[in-house]
């Protein structure tokens, strides 16, 4: 990222640089790590995050369907005989 030149950085410019630093260098050292160490330090990763964010989403799902609408439940035998 080239330097602003004529004005001054703001804190958030800082902080945002800082943070593409440390990632930058956390991609390097992931992609110099062999494959099987990649492959096990993804899954540690990923699998939790992935679980959290299906829970995530059928929570919501559920919460936005029993909102919007309710299920007709099938008529009892007797109840609402055509």
């Amino acid at each position: 990222m080239a330097p602003f030149t004529g004005r001054a950085r703001s804190r958030l410019d800082l902080v945002l640089q800082a943070v593409l630093d440390w990632w930058d260098g956390v991609a390097l050292w992931i992609a110099q790590l062999s494959f099987p160490f990649q492959f096990a330090l993804v899954m540690v990763v990923l699998l939790p995050l992935c679980l959290g964010a299906a829970w995530l989403i059928d929570r919501v799902v559920d919460r936005l369907s029993s909102v919007l609408g309710q299920v007709r439940a099938d008529p009892v035998d007797g109840d609402d005989a055509p």
